[in-house]
């Protein structure tokens, strides 16, 4: 069975906020700390993933609906 990719758009969605509070949960003094960029960014690649993996969704679901017309 094939997973989708609305169901990984999820799942790099969690991840992606995921990393986001771990990244707030990191700042001690100042946000420009190794850790927190390196969450930051992490958390930049999961969520941009997440967006392209929605988008994919769209057009699949499109395309499906324009094959039955």
């Amino acid at each position: 069975m094939r997973i989708s990719p609305l169901m990984h758009a999820y799942l790099y969605l969690f991840i992606g906020l995921l990393f986001v509070y771990f990244a707030f949960e990191a700042i001690e003094d100042t946000v420009y700390n190794p850790l927190t960029i390196f969450l930051t960014v992490l958390a930049t690649f999961d969520l941009g993933a997440s967006y392209r993996l929605f988008k994919l969704h769209v057009k699949i679901k499109n395309k499906k609906k324009d094959q039955k017309k």
